[in-house]
């Protein structure tokens, strides 16, 4: 029972003790009522109504002359005989046999015959008449006859001062007669109001006695199994349960004692070390499954959303998953969003913190609302019009008011999309390369833009190469892709590219990685726009990073520290470098999880402090960087220093291609 009902039993619970008292209130209050009104009745009052009911039955108190007492024996064969006399008060007048008329026509006498004989008579001056009633013996029962007789037509009397007497002028009062008429009307209409009052108060008692019951009686088993199931009570646990787990999933020392100093030898390099925060995985959900795309939340700095492919041993779970993750909430999703397709791609809107979008193997963009259900809102059909490839890669560009969503599949087509409207691309762009043996088409693995760029964009292919390409025609390009500017030199599929945040004084827009199976990461410096090649030309890398032991499976750019990136390969190893620092080594390298390959990289968008790292066993592990995170002011200065040596030195890139093609070949 609810709280809320239950407190609406209780209230119409006083009420009806309420009421109860109030009736009882009633009650006493009317017998003190009537009895304060029979105790202050006058005795003159009460004397006229005794000698009203006297008068009517012919009490001797009215004459005041007795000739002696009725007693019940005279009535009865046997006893003595006895003489009375009966005076009655009137004029002397007798009409018929045993028939007596005077002003209140009250009297008809019934003379008893069979019990003694009797005799009448009148006497006119006094106005009296007497009966005398003389009883006589029987020895045996007789029958008694009576005779009745019709009263004469009421006579008009007309009374002057001689034949008045006492004893009529001896009346009730008519006034006195209405009052007591109305006070009957009026205790009678009070009763009624009463009975009322007490069936309406009877009928209410019945009525939550009924309730009472109904609440209070145990539920069926199908009662409890429809409670259990309903979706109020399911999102009511969803909820409650989210945020239990994160109150206990918070590693805060409530029993922190602030008075106790810190303890001697403490590590004073904790800053610089990498430390895991947490490990993220549902078994029901991730088992059998790989991370494919890693994003972070751009209002909620806790919230990180992951996607999957497909689990091969469960056919009746859904191909592709994303799981929104919370560092507050370790054992279980936020939320969860199905697809029917392989999840290959993912990134939470910049603009709108509940919308997520997806990129799935069958072609499909998919678009999540954390406020719907698992089902997606919007999805693009599967038409000529869209991707019918696999897409792999996904950026958002704009701003606020003006953005689109751009995405890229596997045969080289490259659509534009409005949020709101994913019926058919706003745009569609097809990347050929005529110079290709077997098709024109570029198979794009991997897209990115520079900072503040929303129509030039570069691509990741899978022969290694990366181009540049241009959503429109502009100044010295077309639209489509720039052929002639090839980045050349990795020796397999491009995994991973990213252009640097410059977010700092000096600008690096024109720096981005890339990684790839090829075991390297490699530096580039971007040509510039405005000069195109009109000829095949090749451009090789600023620098390559060789020290991995496996593909290179991600790449990216730390947000705020201008000089440091992180990368993670097959091995399961997460590697920190920092330019400034060092450029052959990383400072920082971790091997994470059970050592299984890690497939995407993500740093958090506000600080940087946090990288969420996605494993090919379907874990996802966020892992803190501390104090390397915050760059010095001269790290800008620095890099520039290293950047200008870099391309002083890029006669030494065939050597360290050569030494790559080697690996390679291991």
């Amino acid at each position: 029972m609810s709280d809320r009902r239950r407190a609406e039993i209780e209230a119409k619970k006083a009420k009806l003790e309420e009421l109860r008292r109030a009736r009882a209130e009633r009650q006493r209050a009317e017998t003190e009522r009537r009895a304060s009104e029979q105790a202050a009745a006058s005795p003159a009052k009460q004397r006229d109504v005794e000698d009203l009911v006297n008068m009517l039955v012919g009490s001797p108190r009215r004459s005041g002359r007795t000739s002696g007492d009725l007693t019940p024996s005279e009535s009865i064969p046997g006893t003595p005989a006895l003489s009375h006399t009966i005076q009655l008060p009137g004029p002397s007048g007798l009409s018929g046999s045993g028939r007596v008329s005077r002003q209140s026509d009250f009297a008809s006498e019934r003379v008893f015959s069979g019990a003694g004989t009797q005799s009448v008579s009148s006497n006119a001056t006094d106005n009296v008449m007497e009966i005398q009633i003389t009883p006589r013996s029987y020895t045996d029962l007789i029958d008694v006859e009576q005779e009745l007789f019709e009263l004469p037509q009421k006579e008009r009397v007309i009374y002057n001062k001689e034949v008045q007497t006492t004893a009529v002028d001896e009346g009730v009062s008519p006034d006195y007669e209405e009052e007591i008429r109305q006070r009957i009307l009026r205790e009678r209409d009070a009763e009624a109001e009463r009975i009322a009052r007490d069936k309406e108060l009877e009928e209410e008692s019945v009525k939550l006695d009924q309730e009472i019951e109904a609440e209070i009686r145990e539920l069926t088993e199908e009662e409890r199994a429809s409670i259990l199931t309903a979706p109020e009570f399911l999102d009511f646990v969803e909820q409650s349960s989210k945020i239990l787990q994160r109150a206990l999933n918070d590693n805060y020392d409530y029993t922190r004692d602030y008075t106790i100093g810190a303890e001697a030898g403490g590590d004073d390099t904790e800053g610089k070390r990498v430390k895991r925060v947490c490990e993220f995985f549902d078994e029901r959900l991730g088992k059998n499954r790989s991370i494919t795309d890693i994003d972070w939340s751009p209002k909620y700095p806790e919230l990180s959303v992951a996607s999957y492919n497909k689990n091969g041993s469960a056919l009746n779970e859904p191909d592709g998953i994303v799981a929104v993750w919370n560092l507050h909430l370790l054992e279980r999703p936020e939320f969860v969003f199905h697809s029917q397709s392989d999840v290959l791609t993912v990134t939470f809107s910049p603009f709108h913190s509940n919308l997520i979008f997806g990129g799935t193997y069958s072609g499909q963009i998919l678009l999540w609302d954390t406020r719907s259900k698992h089902l997606p809102v919007l999805k693009t059909p599967l038409s000529a019009a869209g991707h019918t490839h696999p897409v792999y890669a996904m950026r958002m560009v704009g701003t606020q008011n003006a953005h689109n969503l751009i995405t890229s599949s596997s045969d080289g087509t490259v659509c534009s999309w409005l949020v709101d409207m994913l019926a058919q691309p706003q745009e569609t762009l097809e990347l050929l390369h005529t110079g290709h043996n077997k098709t024109s088409e570029v198979a794009i693995t991997t897209l990115d833009f520079p900072a503040n760029e929303t129509t030039t964009f570069w691509v990741g292919t899978e022969e290694g190469s990366i181009y540049q390409a241009n959503r429109y025609d502009r100044a010295g390009a077309k639209a489509g892709l720039n052929q002639n500017d090839v980045y050349k030199g990795h020796h397999g599929p491009v995994l991973g590219l990213d252009f640097h945040p410059s977010n700092g004084p000096v600008d690096f827009s024109d720096l981005f990685l890339t990684s790839s199976v090829d075991w390297t990461v490699k530096l580039w410096r971007a040509k510039s726009l405005t000069k195109p090649s009109t000829a095949a030309h090749h451009l090789p890398p600023l620098y390559s990073f060789d020290e991995a032991d496996d593909y290179v499976y991600d790449a990216k750019w730390h947000p705020a520290h201008p000089a440091l990136f992180g990368t993670v390969d097959g091995s399961g190893k997460f590697d920190l470098w920092n330019l400034n620092a060092d450029t052959e080594v990383p400072v920082a390298s971790t091997i994470v999880g059970s050592g299984r390959g890690l497939n995407k990289l993500q740093w958090d968008r506000k600080e940087g402090r946090r990288a969420a790292l996605g494993g090919s066993d379907g874990h996802l592990y966020i892992y803190d960087i501390g104090d390397m995170a915050i760059p010095r002011e001269t790290e800008w200065t620095d890099l520039q220093k290293v950047i200008a040596g870099m391309v002083g030195g890029q006669a030494s890139v065939p050597v360290v291609e050569d030494l790559s093609s080697s690996r390679m070949g291991r």
